[in-house]
């Protein structure tokens, strides 16, 4: 196959400009996670119109779209995130958000403007033979969106015998994915500790018992979990984000707050981190003599690809742009997280990054006032979710 044959599917880059501006409503109405009413409104609608079966209101916000043709009997399920960040834009762009403190700093507008666009085009063709099921996840950021369509009955509703999903990747040159078998997104979990000693008065700590002392001892024996227990092998992060104690020079207070970001790539290494950083906050705490508050919160798992579905996905991509622009590997000490690692707990599926560009505001990193959507990128992330449709439900 020759390079001028990798290439969108014409029909949805001609669809393009469409859901160009289709993305850039979304990202002006950005809408926090669980409070998506506009942006589910919108996506409820279109589906309606190109004659999917609607579904509203799954777990909060969520929209499933359904799709039945032929007699097939296998479904697929795909998963598009709509929640936004709490942060004020500085993109510059026309259509920046018109909402203060609330931006689309994520690109999961883009990724809803995809999800949209392969609707279209697939309720157009009629090109497969099953069931299709179009997941419009809210509250991705941290909040457990998935988890709660799962309680929502999601899989039981709307069954599904594999689940994908897409997240643009700024540096990532447009035309590009990467994904791979296994591990591909760390876990991610918070720690908070509290500290509770005996206030006093500075000038007579010994009739204290310090909480600002430990919280600083703590701070530097927890750096030694990674480098000391962690295999050299391996990548994982214990970061103290934030420390809280006290008021004034001359008062030792009666207690500090510590609050800390943990993640691993790989759930054995998850498992170690949980053990050891409650192994040395109470050790620590033991030895000052002080009381402990401690709470280990797990957000979300390492996101593991299934080999089969993981290897159906690597196909549609290389024979979409080609092989030399299918990778497999993320960048050195990548380690975002993402909660569509829980829908991977349920079923098998895979998760693949789009790229979005190196330069200019869309090459800015997610999570960044400066961020804003490469539209360029949406023909080839929604032919790649009509390709898979068709070669997976296979008419």
């Amino acid at each position: 196959m020759s390079q001028a044959l990798f290439a969108p599917i014409a029909r949805i880059v001609e669809l393009q400009d469409e859901f160009t501006r289709i993305r850039r409503q979304i990202h002006q109405h950005p809408e926090l996670g669980f409070e998506e009413h506009r942006t589910s409104a919108l996506v409820a609608g279109l589906l309606r119109e190109w004659g999917y079966e609607v579904h509203e209101g799954v777990g909060g916000t969520g929209v499933v779209g359904v799709l039945r043709l032929g007699n097939g009997s296998r479904s697929l399920g795909i998963r598009a995130d709509m929640d936004a960040l709490p942060i004020q834009e500085a993109s510059g762009v026309p259509h920046c958000s018109q909402h203060a403190g609330k931006m689309h700093a994520c690109g999961h507008d883009g990724h809803t403007a995809i999800l949209l666009c392969a609707a279209r085009y697939l309720a157009e063709s009629k090109s497969f033979d099953g069931t299709l099921n179009l997941i419009f996840q809210p509250a991705e950021e941290q909040l457990g969106g998935a988890v709660a369509m799962m309680d929502d009955s999601l899989f039981e509703r709307f069954p599904c015998d594999a689940v994908y999903a897409l997240h643009n990747a700024p540096g990532l040159p447009v035309g590009c994915f990467l994904t791979r078998e296994g591990p591909l997104s760390a876990s991610s979990d918070r720690v908070s500790i509290r500290l509770l000693g005996v206030g006093g008065h500075g000038a007579m700590p010994h009739t204290a018992k310090d909480p600002v002392v430990a919280a600083a001892e703590m701070v530097l024996a927890l750096q030694t979990i990674v480098s000391r227990n962690v295999p050299s092998t391996e990548t994982a992060v214990v970061t103290v984000g934030s420390i809280h104690a006290g008021d004034a020079p001359n008062v030792i207070p009666d207690q500090a707050v510590l609050q800390l970001s943990v993640r691993a790539t790989i759930p054995e290494v998850r498992e170690l981190l949980k053990k050891r950083i409650a192994e040395v906050a109470h050790g620590v705490a033991a030895v000052h003599g002080i009381e402990l508050d401690y709470r280990y919160e797990e957000l979300m798992p390492v996101l593991v690809n299934t080999p089969e579905e993981t290897r159906l996905l690597r196909e549609v991509a290389s024979e979409l742009v080609g092989p030399q622009r299918l990778l497999s590997n993320p960048p050195a000490g990548f380690l975002g997280s993402e909660d569509f690692a829980w829908m991977l707990q349920r079923r098998p599926g895979c998760y693949i990054a789009l790229g979005n560009g190196q330069s200019g505001p869309s090459g800015c990193m997610v999570h960044n006032p400066g961020y804003d959507f490469n539209d360029a990128a949406i023909p080839f992330g929604a032919s790649l979710w009509a390709r898979l449709a068709e070669k997976y439900l296979v008419a």
